[in-house]
């Protein structure tokens, strides 16, 4: 089940928060700044993460708090130009969106996630159109026995009717 819900999606009483990056991304923008104020160990082990295991394009990571609040980095941009992560993150792409929302849908299965929050995933800083986006997030997550919570308007501080 999709429900769209208006709010801040850092208030999710959802099982997982879900957001959207480049490979090497350094969380100084948008959700994933947000979410690297709030809890400042996921981009440090994000950028552990990348230097290990050197992720692409269209995988998904799942990150999970000392308090149990589970983060799924979605690689939904390309990498920046260079090796060493200097420049900023390429823009969103369809065909990644489309494999990380694959890969979201396997995890979400084989972590029984019990409800999913998700962004207007690569409509911020990754540029896509929200009515491209929005059949992708159907098809991949729609299916899913829990319920999936997007956030289609942000509202900072307000707590989105999950329910």
């Amino acid at each position: 089940m999709i429900k769209q819900v208006i709010g801040d999606i850092l208030l999710s009483k959802a099982n997982a928060i879900v957001h959207g990056v480049a490979p090497g991304d350094h969380f100084d923008s948008g959700l994933a700044l947000s979410l690297r104020e709030q809890w400042p160990a996921l981009a440090k082990d994000f950028r552990h993460y990348c230097h290990t295991a050197h992720p692409k394009a269209g995988e998904a990571w799942l990150w999970s708090a000392a308090t149990g609040q589970r983060i799924v980095t979605l690689l939904t941009q390309e990498a920046a130009p260079d090796e060493r992560g200097a420049g900023r993150p390429g823009r969103a792409h369809l065909e990644h969106v489309n494999h990380a929302l694959r890969a979201l849908h396997t995890l979400a299965e084989t972590e029984s996630f019990r409800s999913l929050a998700v962004p207007r995933l690569g409509t911020g800083v990754g540029g896509l159109s929200w009515d491209e986006v929005r059949p992708l997030i159907e098809q991949h997550l729609g299916p899913l026995a829990a319920p999936v919570y997007v956030y289609a308007e942000y509202r900072k501080g307000l707590p989105a009717i999950e329910s």
